[in-house]
């Protein structure tokens, strides 16, 4: 089974993100519109953000800076938000691998948008 490695970008602006880019792999946004861009130059104007394979309990796909909620008491954290992280290698949120506990949880926002659901934590 061939599997795209597919990025969501937010256009940085300023200080701020803003603009979302509908997902898409790298060379649909390298080779996307009437000009063509480098990595380089993508990278100095957008935010790029890993899908991780995975979805949430109701079939949502999972990017990297997604706020998640967990829904299940099974994990212990119950209604404790978290914000999807690739670290040593592994997509997770907090200390838990997000592959092991994808199936209990629910994307509630993203960091760009929804930054609020993180507040107090």
């Amino acid at each position: 089974m061939k599997r795209e490695i597919k990025f969501r970008a937010w256009i940085k602006t300023g200080n701020e993100t803003d603009d979302y880019v509908e997902p898409m792999t790298i060379q649909q946004m390298i080779h996307s519109k009437e000009s063509t861009f480098s990595l380089e130059q993508l990278n100095d104007l957008v935010d790029f953000e890993r899908f991780t394979g995975l979805t949430d309990a109701n079939g949502k796909k999972i990017y990297e800076g997604d706020i998640v909620e967990v829904t299940s008491q099974y994990w212990g954290m119950l209604g404790n938000r978290y914000e999807v992280k690739f670290k040593q290698g592994s997509f997770c949120v907090k200390y838990v691998l997000l592959s092991v506990i994808s199936s209990s949880i629910s994307v509630i926002g993203n960091v760009h948008e929804n930054p609020e659901l993180l507040e107090g934590k």
